[in-house]
């Protein structure tokens, strides 16, 4: 079976505050995109999972969030494993605040879910999500959504007016605990108009939600980091973009354009300078 895992933009990142547990509650309005890898599920005969792909670096087993997956997926089921083949053929960023594992390990449940007959419903797929990342509940059902809690806790939205999107990383690494580190030892100065994003959703107005997109790890990022996330949302607004913003804990930052000329002269624009820009679409 061959599936796909589309990639998540935050439209708004807000952080709480830290949880006795450990986590963190969010609120955060999430966007599927059509810039997606794609997966290839087979029976292998051996019983074992097993996973490769086209990047040399990413684990295998367990490490793997895609082995993850259809393991839990068994265990949920009260069955022994299938011997599977994943391969893995990587678009998506890694490390770039667009849940790149997080959506494989989704396409992992769709497929075993309807190789194996429909045992789960879509909601009870992405309660087995759950016990793999926090985001792959979001990742199973897609296109616009409300998280909450850990990002477990989902509301589906209006969809997003369809437009253009333009996503560039930059080439630097994040550090998601830093950044949560940060975070829980400031002031947030700014957070999200969410409930305005709500209320632009449901009024089907794609410039009020472009216009109120915001991140609030943005404002903890290190200088110089912050800068350069900064100069390519200037540069996405400078060739027309209705709004911009960074997504997930970065570095990758994204604009939406209702023309698609103006998203290709910014793409074009952008790919000069960083080898991971990507032209795509909203689902």
């Amino acid at each position: 079976m061959e599936v796909q895992a589309r990639a998540k933009l935050n439209l708004t990142l807000d952080v709480l505050g830290k949880r006795p547990d450990g986590y963190h509650d969010l609120k955060m309005v999430m966007q599927s995109i059509t810039l997606a890898d794609d997966l290839t599920l087979e029976d292998n005969g051996t019983g074992e999972i097993r996973v490769r792909s086209n990047l040399s670096f990413l684990p295998g087993g367990e490490k793997n969030l895609a082995v993850k997956a259809a393991l839990c997926f068994y265990r949920t089921l009260g069955r022994e494993p299938r011997g599977l083949d994943i391969s893995l053929d990587k678009r998506v960023p890694v490390c770039a605040g667009m849940a790149g594992g997080s959506s494989d390990a989704a396409a992992v449940l769709r497929a075993l879910n309807q190789m194996e007959g429909q045992p789960f419903s879509r909601e009870e797929l992405a309660r087995v999500g759950e016990r793999v990342g926090s985001d792959v509940p979001y990742c199973v059902l897609g296109c616009t959504a409300l998280a909450e809690g850990r990002g477990e806790r989902l509301t589906p939205l209006p969809a997003l007016p369809q437009c253009w999107v333009v996503v560039c990383k930059p080439d630097f690494p994040i550090s998601t605990p830093e950044l949560f580190a940060r975070i829980d030892g400031c002031k947030v100065r700014r957070r999200p108009d969410t409930d305005g994003v709500l209320a632009a959703l449901e009024a089907g107005d794609l410039p009020e939600v472009a216009r109120r997109m915001y991140n609030v790890f943005e404002d903890v990022l290190p200088e110089r980091q912050r800068a350069r996330v900064a100069d390519i949302k200037n540069t996405l607004i400078q060739q027309g973009a209705l709004g911009a913003n960074m997504s997930g804990t970065g570095p990758t930052a994204f604009g939406l354009f209702e023309r698609e000329e103006a998203a290709k002269a910014a793409f074009e624009l952008l790919s000069q300078h960083h080898k991971e820009t990507f032209l795509a679409q909203t689902v």
